[in-house]
């Protein structure tokens, strides 16, 4: 299994948990020390009336003597439900009770008012002096003055209570994180699927450097490309359609005029001919321009496809292979699908034979630019305008006004450029000195 990358989502997640865990564990330890420095000694209130205890056992004593005193005693156990005792300061009893051997035992473990409260799990004694200081009450103290008396809430709340809100938080804040770029893709997704062809997830999410933005972007690739081939294929559709109604007008012209069968045979063939040839080429450009395959690529010769190609031509145009010159260095190679390269030169070479005079020359060229191969076929045809060399490789583009040969459908250059693009390579369009330069740009082998 492979690790994450590092703008992955997972070390974004786990950053956040163990940020998590921290300051769970930080505001437990926090939280927990305080309310135990806040729980260790005895509040104000809890003092004032021990020592209003030992106010009223000193007066027992001086007014009543030692009967007084366990008429106190017997009183207060029995109200607050503690230990207490009234002793000197040798720990001898003022009550009519002596100490026995407990009470001397816990008589060693006091400690005045102003003391903490002990072991959490421990029960103080406190004792309080007399006036005098010579005597003192000292007993366990009551249940209800205790700061402790609530921390079986403060640990519910801090073990229990807090954890639970902070997962909630932390709920909400990755819910927040994880579900909104998820919303997004929802909506656009919903959107191109009811047919709004511009639905983008936006910058938002494809911007984020995580799963998500990976996501958001593919969304948005797949997106524009959708939209971009409905439309060319809608826009193929017309132009199609376009092309189609000059043959067949012709057709429905030469069938109702003409009273030779031979020679509406003959314009039969060649217009059915020419639809063929018409809609096969419309149908392969919509194939490589939508499916988009993957070609097996191989080492080519430039030199050795040129001259293939170049007898072919002289065969169709009757031009001499003294027109056609080659100039490339002869280890001219480069990495590609013969048959698509094939074709797409061949296209390029038919289009510059004919915007090309008579006499014309037509001439390959290229060098070699690091990786790649910066290959050029210029001919004589006396150019196009400049805003135009970008349209020449659209789909049905003839510019007959501004160059000679106006025949053909206007789809060979638009076929070559998206054969080229399927080897990886770029074809480009620029006026040279007598004519039109096409710029092939491929991959070295």
């Amino acid at each position: 299994m492979n690790m994450p990358s590092r703008h992955s989502l997972f070390w974004k997640l786990a950053a956040v948990l163990g940020l998590f865990c921290l300051l769970q564990a930080s505001l437990h330890i926090d939280l927990s020390r305080r309310v135990y420095e806040a729980t260790s000694r005895l509040p104000e209130s809890s003092k004032l009336i021990l020592r209003n205890y030992a106010r009223e056992a000193e007066s027992a004593w001086h007014e009543h003597g030692a009967a007084g005193v366990e008429a106190f005693l017997r009183d207060l156990r029995e109200r607050e439900q503690v230990w207490a005792v009234v002793v000197d300061d040798q720990h001898r009893s003022l009550a009519q009770q002596p100490l026995n051997g407990d009470d001397k035992e816990r008589l060693l473990f006091i400690r005045p008012l102003s003391g903490t409260m002990g072991r959490p799990n421990g029960w103080p004694t406190f004792y309080v002096p007399f006036s005098d200081a010579k005597y003192r009450l000292v007993m366990e103290l009551p249940r209800e003055l205790s700061p402790r008396k609530y921390n079986e809430v403060w640990e519910l709340l801090l073990q229990r209570l807090l954890p639970a809100v902070l997962a909630v938080l932390l709920g909400v804040l990755l819910y927040r994180a994880l579900i909104a770029p998820l919303s997004a893709l929802q909506r656009q997704a919903t959107a191109l699927s009811a047919g709004d062809l511009g639905a983008r997830v936006g910058d938002k999410v494809s911007r984020r450097s995580d799963e998500f933005g990976e996501l958001g972007r593919v969304f948005d690739h797949m997106a524009e490309r959708l939209e971009s081939t409905v439309g060319y294929q809608r826009q193929l559709l017309r132009d199609l359609s376009h092309e189609l109604r000059t043959p067949l007008s012709r057709l429905r012209v030469a069938s109702e005029c003409a009273s030779d069968l031979e020679v509406l045979r003959q314009r039969l063939e060649r217009e059915v001919e020419g639809m063929q040839q018409l809609v096969d080429n419309t149908l392969e450009l919509a194939w490589l321009d939508t499916e988009r395959p993957q070609l097996p690529m191989e080492e080519i010769d430039i030199r050795a496809l040129w001259d293939v190609l170049t007898e072919n031509a002289c065969f169709e145009s009757a031009w001499p292979e003294t027109q056609l010159i080659c100039e490339l260095p002869a280890d001219c190679r480069v990495l590609g699908h013969l048959n698509g390269l094939a074709q797409a030169l061949e296209n390029i070479l038919r289009n510059a034979i004919r915007h090309s005079p008579a006499d014309g020359v037509i001439r390959l060229g290229g060098h070699q630019i690091e990786q790649h191969w910066h290959l050029w076929l210029e001919d004589q045809g006396g150019g196009v305008a400049e805003n135009q060399l970008e349209n020449i490789f659209r789909p049905f583009t003839r510019l007959c006004a501004a160059r000679p040969g106006g025949e053909g459908f206007g789809l060979g250059l638009a076929i070559a450029r998206s054969a080229v693009r399927l080897q990886g390579g770029q074809l480009w369009a620029q006026n040279a000195a007598r004519g039109l330069r096409l710029n092939l740009s491929l991959v070295s082998a």
